[in-house]
């Protein structure tokens, strides 16, 4: 059985940081892209981060470029997203997810997270 499970969103003061993980069960990391994706209330759900399954590579979202950054703990099976320099803007639930590549788009991704809030206050 695959489950991803989100943890550290919180409420946040503009410019401030936070560090979000998934911790992964079921599956190999070295099989799948991992993805961080997020959907702020009223909007449809969009990546955020993914890291590629075969270089190992990671793309962003454009309005995320030099303030989050992806990585990942393949011996724990553990992802986790480091978010600096927080918009108002940038408040939604964030859901990891194991899609089959980084082009898959969400309404294809068979494994998710719950999410975890992030709030970002102004």
């Amino acid at each position: 059985e695959v489950q991803l499970v989100e943890s550290g969103g919180g409420l946040v003061q503009a410019g401030g940081s936070v560090r979000l993980s998934c911790a992964i069960s079921g599956l190999s990391f070295d099989e799948y892209g991992i993805v961080w994706f997020r959907q702020a209330p009223w909007k449809e759900r969009e990546g955020v981060s993914c890291i590629d399954s075969n270089d190992g590579s990671t793309v962003y979202k454009d309005s995320v470029k030099g303030r989050f950054t992806m990585f990942s703990d393949n011996a724990k099976n553990t992802v986790s997203l480091q978010m600096n320099s927080l918009k108002p803007e940038d408040t939604a639930v964030y859901y990891c997810a194991v899609p089959a590549s980084c082009l898959t788009p969400p309404e294809e991704v068979v494994h998710w997270g719950k999410g975890t809030l992030v709030t970002v206050s102004s």
